[in-house]
This record gives C-alpha cells, sequence and structure tokens, in this order.
C-alpha cells in the first residue's frame, strides 16, 4: 500500500471509531461527566471543606486536573478495549490482517479513536469543573500534551488488554483490579509529599502519578515530580506499550485460531 491508500485505510478506521463513539453518545460522553460531577460534590465541595487547603490552592482547586485526568484514563482505555475486542469477537479483524493494510495503521485507527473519545470527555469533565472552581490554565501546551500523551497510553493498553480478553467478562479485570487501584493511588486526591517516604518512592512506581502531576503543572503550575521526568515516563511506557501491541498483531497472538 502507498501513502495514500494507507491514510485511506487510518481515516476509514478512526470516522468508524468516533461515530461509534458519537452515535451512542448518551451512554459514551454524559455517563462519566455525571460520576466526575459527583466526586467535585463529594470529595470537593464536602470533604475539601474540612481539609481547606494543599498548599496555596483550595482542595477543590488541587483535584480538578486528577479528576480530568481520571476522565481521560477511564474513557480512552475503555474505549479501545470493548471497540477491539467487539472487531475480534465478530471476526471483522481477520479481514484487517489479510489485507495489505500495515499492523501500525491498524493500530493507530483505534488509538486515535479512544484519544478522540478521552478528549471530549474531558473536555466535558473540565466545563463542568468552572462550576464548581476557577481555574485558568499556566501552560497550554504542557496542559494539552499530556492530555493527549496520557489517552495515547491508555489507549495502547486498552488495545492489549482486548487482544488478550477471550470474553466480554476478561476486558473489565484490568480496569477493576489493575486501572482503578493506579488512578486512586495516582496522586489525584492527595500530594504524594503528604506521605511517609517509604510510600513517596512506592508512589513513584504507579506511572499515574507522572501523567497526574505532569497534567496538574499545565493548569496550576505546581507539581510533585519533575515535569521533565513526568514526560520521559510517559513516552517511555507509550514506545513499550506500543511495540508489544506491534508485536501481538504481528503474530496473531489471542487474534488468529
Amino acid at each position: 500500500m502507498n501513502w495514500q491508500q494507507q491514510f485511506n485505510a487510518f481515516s476509514t478506521i478512526v470516522r468508524k471509531e468516533i461515530r461509534r463513539f458519537m452515535r451512542i453518545w448518551v451512554q459514551t460522553l454524559i455517563p462519566p461527566a455525571i460520576t466526575i460531577a459527583l466526586y467535585f460534590v463529594i470529595f470537593g465541595e464536602l470533604i475539601g471543606r474540612r481539609i481547606g487547603h494543599i498548599g496555596e490552592y483550595s482542595y477543590m482547586e488541587y483535584i480538578v486536573p486528577g479528576l480530568i485526568m481520571m476522565s481521560v484514563i477511564t474513557n480512552s482505555y475503555s474505549n479501545v478495549v470493548s471497540s477491539f475486542f467487539s472487531t475480534k469477537f465478530q471476526r471483522s479483524i481477520e479481514e484487517m490482517l489479510v489485507s495489505p493494510m500495515p499492523n501500525y495503521v491498524v493500530i493507530g485507527g483505534f488509538v486515535l479513536g479512544g484519544v478522540a473519545r478521552g478528549i471530549a470527555v474531558g473536555a466535558i469533565v473540565t466545563l463542568l469543573s468552572l462550576f464548581f472552581a476557577h481555574l485558568s490554565v499556566d501552560n497550554i501546551w504542557i496542559t494539552i500534551s499530556m492530555v493527549v500523551l496520557t489517552a495515547t497510553l491508555f489507549s495502547l493498553g486498552g488495545f492489549i488488554n482486548a487482544v488478550y480478553a477471550g470474553s466480554f467478562d476478561d476486558i473489565s479485570i484490568v480496569p477493576t483490579f489493575v486501572l482503578t487501584p493506579l488512578t486512586y493511588l495516582g496522586g489525584v486526591f492527595y500530594s504524594i509529599t503528604m506521605l511517609p517516604d517509604f510510600w513517596q518512592g512506592v508512589s513513584q512506581i504507579n506511572p499515574i502519578v507522572y501523567m497526574v502531576n505532569g497534567f496538574r503543572y499545565g493548569i496550576l503550575g505546581i507539581s510533585d515530580i519533575n515535569i521533565g521526568v513526568a514526560y520521559g515516563m510517559v513516552i517511555t511506557f507509550i514506545v513499550l506499550l506500543y511495540a508489544w501491541a506491534h508485536w501481538l498483531l504481528k503474530y496473531g497472538v489471542g487474534i488468529r485460531s
């Protein structure tokens, strides 16, 4: 396939993915926004009044970037894992694999669809947050780039989960037992500097810590992690997950009978 044909194939997959979640936007975009709004009310308004401030920011202002990032993570992941597994379950993925379409086009199309949904939900949550806290973006480029990188990373994670999944029940194992604990322990609701030294060290193993703090730096200008280290960690994980996903697709792991 030449570059024009590859672009046509790529754009077709992306359009299909975007139409897929936009067609049922009441199920894909609204429920996550309502869930995060409840976090704003419960943690920000009720509990936040008792906590007061973290540094120079109110507790509500401090957790808003983390909650936005949490919505991006969960929705970019869930979009790809459900979509690719459905494609695999319906056996239509085999048509892609026998076509001359390169594997990176297949991966890129599904991943960009997940990124689109993650950013769409993140934008809705950001608008909702304006009703609860005053936000001013400290660095727009860091903010945007960290959201895109994070959505890309977890879209790749969803792709890998879908490849290994053998049933619809399997696609909920990683979000339940891995993604949710990492998110809650990723500095969304607290600063890791509040933890004892040992647990601060343990927290730095969690990749979500780097994403949340990178995004928080873009919004508020503060971070528990050096911003250069945060970018380095996120990009490293993206490269590793992409290589893993490409290897799985190349050898048909979990796909070819």
